[in-house]
């Protein structure tokens, strides 16, 4: 099998790819959670550039072991800076302040557009063709996700803190897209893992920096071994091992379908606090993420009749 090859989108309706991004969605969806916990002993800031110095040693070693070289193009160079500091960098600052201001519902609600903004940039920058059937599957995920977002009965907030919350959550989520779709052509030469790696380890460095008035005003001695084990869980897992899936992700089915997978996320996150911090789930959100689901098999159930009706063709 030739690299192209191990790169084509798969025909069959349930592969590898998808248990990938399932295990990529419980991951992150199980995040939320830790990321909670964690932010009881850990400052916004300083819990960010730690696990992001974690995750980028961590990730720069595998690559390094596993690649034996973290060597780009010298023309690619500044698209992999550009792209560090865009999913990296100003992302994270944009997330840990904005969700810092607002309410939980009015974040995940604004983080569930992320798949409308990567197929809108997706066909306006012409990186993917964006098909009808995967619009359809798109926003009758949104509509499920909505449906768990309002069904908690928690009340979305238009405060003056909260609106300026709702607008950094909104522009972290337009950086994120944007790294998703610009990362496509990248990946038709280099390796999830690699682009990943170096992505990461590029843009912390700016973090760390912009952290470092936090840094210095953690009191690391009071941390507890939860808060640790929120850390190492949160660097570990939900960073190096969800953004190396997420990339694969995107150089197998495309950025559109992969960004798909984000609505899952909700629907992990709202059943994690469900079971471990027993927070209440209504019939509204379990139909929204019946929706949710039904939303992703569309969208891989066209993918893979694109694929048998190319392989026809061809």
């Amino acid at each position: 099998m030739t690299v192209e090859d191990s790169r084509r989108p798969s025909k069959s309706r349930f592969s590898s790819v998808d248990l990938m991004l399932i295990l990529m969605s419980f991951v992150w969806g199980v995040n939320f959670t830790v990321v909670k916990v964690a932010l009881e002993f850990f400052s916004p800031l300083s819990f960010n550039a730690v696990r992001f110095s974690v995750a980028s040693l961590l990730m720069l070693g595998f690559l390094r072991f596993r690649e034996r070289s973290l060597k780009v193009r010298k023309g690619d160079l500044k698209k992999f800076v550009l792209l560090a500091l865009i999913g990296n960098t100003f992302y994270q600052i944009l997330f840990i302040n904005g969700i810092f201001r607002t309410t939980a519902g009015n974040s995940s609600l604004i983080l569930a557009t992320t798949p409308i903004f990567v197929s809108l940039f997706s066909s306006v920058l012409g990186t993917e063709k964006v098909e009808r059937r995967v619009w359809q599957s798109i926003f009758l995920s949104f509509l499920g996700v909505s449906m768990i977002v309002l069904g908690s009965g928690k009340p979305l907030t238009l405060t003056e803190q909260s609106l300026m919350g709702d607008l950094l959550i909104l522009a972290g989520t337009i950086c994120w897209s944007v790294y998703t779709v610009l990362s496509k052509p990248l990946l038709g030469r280099y390796t999830p893992l690699k682009l990943t790696s170096l992505t990461i380890a590029m843009g912390t460095p700016l973090l760390v920096l912009v952290s470092i008035p936090s840094i210095e005003a953690q009191d690391w001695n009071a941390i507890p071994t939860q808060g640790l084990l929120s850390l190492a869980f949160s660097a570990c897992l939900a960073i190096a091992l969800g953004y190396a899936l997420w990339y694969t992700g995107v150089s197998r089915i495309g950025s559109a379908r992969t960004s798909l997978y984000e609505y899952m996320v909700t629907v992990i996150a709202v059943a994690t606090a469900w079971i471990f911090l027993y927070e209440s789930m209504t019939l509204i959100q379990i139909v929204g993420a019946a929706l949710v689901f039904i939303g992703l098999y569309f969208s891989r159930k066209s993918h893979m009749e694109d694929g048998l009706e190319h392989a026809k063709k061809t």
